[in-house]
């Protein structure tokens, strides 16, 4: 059976009893998702209110798939596939899904900046449905001595647990506003897909130097903040940011910020065909937080990546990639 073909088994088998679990418990077709993904996990029907003809449809469809054979990141696509449906049904700003190609990117990048490190702790402050985390897990999982994920959404929160369940990641998990007080020892890394635009807590916001003098602070530049504070010294700071990160209003106090905390190691920006408005566009921000030890190196990583899908001038990039690895 071919990879690809392994995979939409999963995710038909993920659909099909959503679909079923969205009818009889009268939900979002995303909780349902959630619902199906604890039923699997579990190896038993949760839902105590449904009839025996439903139970034995749902038991038919779990019967088609053995996860124990199936490797973490089949589980993954075909998770995020069900996820991205749901997304599409019920659109909301915050629920959106870190693409997989800038996932995998990501993932090459940690290899690279973490390469020589023989364990290290994750954060990702904004977990979202933790597709950006478990791939990283995926990759990575043996170097990971412990993994953090929080988000203020609790649908979100509920379809990591799950996500991470489902591929054997053990993930600790806070479902709570990330602008506020966190109980989480210094990592050695953070990754994070931003979230993008105002933070409504005023008062919140006034315990970060990033703050916006008058009005609404933008919260991914608390979020950097924020992060920088639950990183150890020396630790990497990876994060998807918008373009004009560096071209607001507020960003002089975030520039002076980080220039008294940190080292900028590079910034990629990622391809603009990916992004639906050229204002949306995005890219990755590295930081590593001052300590001992760390050099600011001679020339940040400044890269403007070409498309995916061309794989000639994405293998190019990559060889200049490596070689600044090299001589960094």
């Amino acid at each position: 059976m071919s990879h690809l073909t392994e995979m939409e088994k999963v995710f038909s088998a993920i659909d099909q009893t959503a679909i079923i679990l969205r009818k009889e418990l009268n939900c979002l077709y995303l909780e349902a998702i959630a619902e199906t993904g604890e039923n699997m996990f579990h190896g038993e029907i949760l839902q105590d209110e449904l009839d025996e003809v439903t139970k034995k449809r749902l038991e038919r469809e779990y019967e088609s798939i053995n996860l124990e054979k199936i490797d973490g990141e089949t589980i993954r696509k075909a998770y995020q596939l069900a996820i991205l449906k749901g997304m599409k049904e019920a659109v909301q700003p915050n629920h959106q899904m870190t693409p997989d190609a800038v996932s995998l990117f990501v993932s090459y990048l940690i290899g690279k900046f973490m390469e020589g490190k023989s364990n290290y702790n994750l954060l990702d402050p904004a977990v979202g449905a933790g597709n950006l985390l478990t791939t990283i897990l995926n990759h990575h999982h043996q170097l990971i001595d412990a993994a953090y994920g929080i988000d203020v959404d609790d649908l979100l929160i509920k379809l990591t647990y799950v996500n991470a369940n489902l591929q054997k990641h053990g993930v600790q998990l806070f479902n709570q506003d990330s602008l506020q007080p966190l109980f989480i020892d210094p990592v050695d890394l953070v990754v994070c897909d931003l979230p993008v635009g105002y933070y409504p807590n005023d008062e919140g916001a006034k315990a970060y130097q990033v703050r916006a003098e008058e009005g609404h602070s933008y919260a991914h530049h608390l979020f950097i903040e924020q992060s920088l504070n639950h990183m150890k010294d020396g630790a990497y700071g990876i994060f998807l940011v918008p373009n004009n990160l560096f071209e607001t209003e507020q960003a002089k106090s975030l520039h002076a910020f980080l220039k008294e905390v940190a080292v900028i190691q590079g910034l990629i920006q990622l391809p603009l065909s990916m992004f639906k408005q050229e204002s949306m566009a995005k890219s990755i921000f590295i930081i590593q937080k001052k300590g001992e030890g760390v050099v600011t190196p001679k020339q940040a990583l400044l890269v403007q990546l070409p498309k995916f899908s061309n794989r000639e001038a994405m293998n190019d990039m990559m060889t200049q990639m490596n070689e600044w690895f090299r001589n960094c």
